[in-house]
């Protein structure tokens, strides 16, 4: 019986493992090659689609999603990929939900905003983009980040959680999911050049423990995911964090706006982290999906 049982943990970890490096090998070899294109001192003659944006790119954002594919039919076949992509169109849950994916990121930035009035007296900066482009841009860009969630909330999510639990998982997942990021915080064509890469950590696991709440709290839908990641990237410039001019990548050098949103999101995450762990002390706390 124990036999069996460290069979199956191996097992788990092994799948985890396998997941990890072909994510990032792929997803860092495709990105070197775009970042070494664009470096070239006459990019205009570097091969076409070698980008930012481009094919070539698009294809490592794409990585996490696909390599999840590949694994799980190499492990289920058929029956479990389609089980996995069913997730994707997962509508039927209820609308506060909704209403969270689409609402934390533009709520975080605008109590961010009152934080910054009440320490300096001055607003920050907001962004030039009407609300209600914003908001479309959300909704057509959320299919699209499938090519994400599929991999971090479809199939690393359930499996951490399986070995861990869904507290200590969202935050595991939280810290992949940044260091996946990485080789951007080094492409001068990016938003994240020279940023503070471990102020984006915490950024992105407080965020990461929100997704694993949703994504818990919704039977395990993947759409829902989608459209919370999708907020982030289209609502998080409504007051933009900026950048630290000839910042360094690994300290801590940033704007008030960026430490007050991180701020700002961890107290959230505080919320969803008591919520999973209350349910994880009821034995309620699986992370649907695996």
């Amino acid at each position: 019986m124990l036999q069996a049982i460290d069979h199956t943990r191996n097992e788990s970890l092994r799948r985890i493992g396998r997941f990890l490096i072909g994510t990032f090998a792929s997803t860092w070899a495709l990105w070197a090659l775009v970042i070494w294109a664009y470096g070239r001192p006459e990019p205009s003659v570097a091969p076409p689609g070698l980008g930012f944006g481009g094919p070539v790119f698009l294809l490592g954002v794409f990585a996490p999603g696909l390599v999840a594919v590949a694994l799980t039919a190499r492990d289920g076949g058929r029956d479990a990929v389609r089980t996995l992509l069913r997730r994707v169109v997962q509508w039927r849950v209820d609308v506060r939900f909704y209403a969270c994916a689409l609402l934390l990121m533009p709520l975080t930035k605008l109590a961010v905003a009152g934080l910054y009035r009440a320490w300096t007296g001055a607003w920050p900066q907001f962004g030039e983009t009407h609300a209600v482009l914003l908001l479309l841009a959300t909704i057509l860009s959320t299919l699209g980040q499938a090519g994400e969630e599929v991999g971090w909330r479809g199939y690393l999510l359930p499996r951490v959680t399986e070995r861990f639990g869904l507290v200590v998982a969202s935050f595991v997942v939280g810290v992949v999911w940044a260091a996946w990021h990485l080789p951007l915080f080094f492409a001068p064509a990016t938003d994240t050049y020279r940023q503070s890469f471990p102020l984006f950590t915490l950024q992105v696991t407080a965020y990461s423990i929100a997704l694993a709440w949703l994504y818990w709290r919704t039977g395990g839908s993947l759409l829902l995911a989608m459209l919370m990641h999708a907020a982030f990237n289209n609502m998080k410039d409504i007051v933009p964090s900026g950048g630290v001019p000839n910042g360094r990548v690994f300290s801590f050098d940033s704007t008030l706006v960026f430490r007050l949103t991180v701020l700002v999101l961890w107290i959230a995450g505080g919320f969803f982290l008591v919520r999973m762990h209350r349910a994880s002390r009821l034995g309620d706390a699986r992370a649907a999906g695996g």
